[in-house]
């Protein structure tokens, strides 16, 4: 039975004294044995406070050993877990609150303030528990007899996460327990994961990647996870080393900030690094010039990949041998079946430039509440994902932007990613993000935003020159605009339409 509960309880059963899960800031430990205990104490606990199978309980929390223990033990329950974004605004919280029918929401003091102003103008009875991540219990000792967990079948709801929501209100995404395990299997799959595999945690447990690929796919094949607080450079090598990590998942964000603000082989350091296998790079498009200069000055292969929260994280991925990888691209599907097709729904041959569909177990069920756009997403079994890129006859996909981030130019798409690539290949770019806005000539004109690196200068007029010797000078932006940071959603992906609104 593909759930979160069959998976738990397998490894409970088959390696019950095997640590799952590592939170090194209070130094806690925990075991398969221990997680299924504490799942299903938990969700005792929940349905003695009024929770059934069906239900949301969200949490408001940094990443963290409690974090953790609620995101599986409230799906394992047979309750839906929606967590919630930690970064969102208070209007957005305001309507993710109470468009979910959230139940329960745990909250970490440093939060609870923000979380319960929010609540009062909520027109629903919700339970707010303070709780902190770093704690081994959260409820005290009660008398749970008589309590029974209701059954799961792969086909129950298991997680309810709401999109960005940059061009609107946001989605939520209904995944089941059928979903959430395929997404592990296939991240599984993909990476050739066993039980000796240990994964560190950099993304948050409110978004998809955390979720499904550093927490949901230990357990699939048997690992574990390291899981600190929140991402810092400062303890990143440290980590790895201290605890024998052999893989980690982050973002192209991350892998930029990594380059310039670390170096483990620096003298002194002493770092154990050779049991890590590699680094798994997801949730936009790492340019190529990034990805070699990581792994020159590192000397660890970063697998590049590509997932949606509509198809519980992995859909692409390039392979675990090196020699197979190809720079540039997500890589091949994995698990799930991927199509390009042009506006007519038809399939396009080899390199040719169409939208991406995805079919497979990990394809979501439905938006929450919202039967049109659900209809208009999934056709006849395959997932619009709004993505455009091409295919190679090798199988691997390339993305060149989404339909809704195109830069149409004299009539002439351009991607920005095309212009992304440029403008990281500059020494003094740490952060870059191109977009399209209105022209009166061109129907759209392209401006870039560029974070430079710490110490380092460039002028407009640099940045300008050296893209037109990249580009050519149609694709050369017409503006670049310095900033200390660039908007970004929780993953750390840039956020490109907030720019374009600027």
């Amino acid at each position: 039975m593909r759930t979160i509960r069959g998976i738990i309880d397998k490894q409970a059963e088959n390696q019950p004294d095997k640590v799952f899960l590592i939170a090194p800031e209070p130094g806690l430990e925990l075991t398969y044995r221990q997680l299924q205990r504490d799942s299903e104490s938990l969700g005792k606990h929940l349905i003695k406070r009024g929770v059934n199978k069906g239900d949301k309980v969200s949490f408001m929390l940094s990443n963290g050993y409690q974090t953790a223990k609620l995101f599986l033990g409230v799906m394992y329950s047979g309750i839906i877990i929606a967590p919630l974004n930690l970064t969102a605004q208070p209007s957005q919280l305001e309507y993710i609150v109470e468009h979910s029918d959230t139940k329960i929401i745990f909250v970490s003091e440093d939060h609870r303030e923000k979380l319960e102003a929010v609540v009062k103008k909520v027109p629903l009875e919700i339970q707010v528990i303070p709780i902190d991540v770093d704690n081994e219990t959260i409820f005290p000792a009660e008398d749970l007899a008589g309590i029974s967990l209701p059954e799961v079948s792969e086909d129950d709801d298991a997680l309810l996460l709401y999109t960005s929501g940059t061009t609107g209100v946001p989605k939520g995404v209904i995944l089941t327990h059928k979903n959430m395990v395929a997404g592990g299997e296939y991240t599984t799959m993909a990476h050739k994961l066993t039980k000796h595999d240990r994964a560190l945690c950099s993304l948050p447990v409110y978004h998809i990647n955390g979720q499904v690929v550093t927490t949901v796919a230990p357990v699939v094949h048997g690992g574990s996870v390291v899981m600190p607080h929140r991402f810092h450079t400062s303890d990143f090598w440290q980590l790895i080393s201290e605890y024998k990590c052999t893989w980690f998942s982050v973002v192209p964000t991350i892998i930029s900030y990594l380059i310039n603000a670390t170096d483990p082989y620096a003298e002194g350091k002493n770092l154990s690094l050779d049991q890590l296998r590699f680094g798994r790079s997801a949730s936009s498009a790492l340019p190529p010039s990034l990805h070699k200069e990581f792994e020159a000055k590192f000397k660890v292969s970063v697998i590049e990949t590509m997932g949606l929260t509509e198809t519980a994280a992995p859909i692409f991925s390039n392979l675990i041998e090196e020699e197979k990888r190809k720079y540039g691209s997500p890589g091949i599907a994995v698990g799930n079946e991927a199509k390009v097709v042009d506006k007519d729904g038809y399939e396009l041959p080899h390199r040719q430039v169409g939208e991406i569909l995805i079919r497979g177990d990990n394809v979501m069920k439905e938006y929450y509440k919202a039967p049109d756009i659900t209809a208009s997403t999934l056709v006849d079994g395959w997932l619009h994902t709004g993505d455009l890129g091409h295919q190679d006859e090798d199988g691997f996909f390339f993305i060149t932007g989404r339909l809704k981030e195109l830069i149409i130019k004299g009539g002439e798409n351009i991607a920005p990613a095309e212009i992304d690539e440029a403008l990281y290949k500059h020494p003094a770019v740490l952060e870059a993000a191109a977009v399209g806005v209105p022209d009166d000539v061109y129907g759209q004109e392209i401006k870039a935003f560029v974070v430079l690196k710490p110490g380092i200068q460039a002028t407009e007029k640099e940045i300008l020159d050296w893209c037109e010797k990249e580009l050519g000078k149609f694709k050369t932006p017409k503006w670049v605009v310095f900033k200390e940071s660039l908007p970004k959603g929780p993953s750390g992906k840039i956020q490109r339409l907030k720019l374009a609104e600027e």
